[in-house]
């Protein structure tokens, strides 16, 4: 069985959120991360960074959420979260959560930490500013790729739109959608699926 370390309010909803859609038994691991237990040596040998998530499916772990999503979405190759291998649309699968977690994952990671939560001290003059207009040019172009339609690759939801969703959401939440009505849509849809409200128990 797979087991999941979870902690709230981090990215390890990802990979919950698409074990609830796939409906496979799997076993959550709750980690405190206000008392550090993901910097525990037991939590270490896991995932060697010590941050969240980390899977292991059949003793074997697995970090990073993007790779944990497509580890999963493949063991499941049939349920339809992956499109097929070798297909035009598995390559533009590949794409996004690429583009995701390199391209527009970190901007929003950068005016997070200097406009939030970085102390005042730690804060770089300049970096919130870069990252929300870098941010800003991604949704925009997301905006009209996502005008019309309901998934990010072809007509089926995809892991592709976990990983698509969780970042457009936490933009939302730090006031950079307001903009883009077609974007909100999207994240209102998909976070109203049955195992998205699941994963965020």
């Amino acid at each position: 069985m797979m087991k999941l370390y979870f902690a709230r309010n981090t990215r390890a909803t990802r990979p919950r959120w698409l074990l609830e859609e796939l409906g496979v038994p799997y076993e959550l691991v709750p980690v405190d991360v206000l008392q550090r237990e993901h910097k525990s040596p037991e939590y270490l040998r896991i995932h060697p960074m010590g941050s969240m998530p980390a899977l292991e499916d059949d003793g074997q772990p697995i970090f990073e959420s993007a790779a944990i999503l497509l580890h999963v979405a493949d063991k499941y190759l049939e349920q339809g979260f992956a499109p097929p291998l070798g297909s035009p649309e598995r390559a533009e699968y590949y794409q996004w959560m690429f583009f995701c977690m390199s391209t527009m994952e970190p901007p929003l990671s950068a005016y997070s930490a200097h406009s939030r939560f970085l102390p005042e001290e730690q804060q770089v003059v300049g970096e919130a500013e870069r990252g929300r207009r870098r941010f800003t040019d991604i949704a925009r172009m997301l905006e009209s790729r996502l005008q019309g339609r309901t998934f990010l690759v072809g007509e089926r939801f995809t892991a592709a739109d976990v990983v698509m969703t969780s970042i457009l959401e936490w933009g939302g939440s730090m006031g950079l959608l307001e903009d883009f009505p077609a974007l909100r849509a999207y994240v209102e849809r998909h976070l109203a699926r049955p195992a998205a409200r699941r994963a965020r128990e």
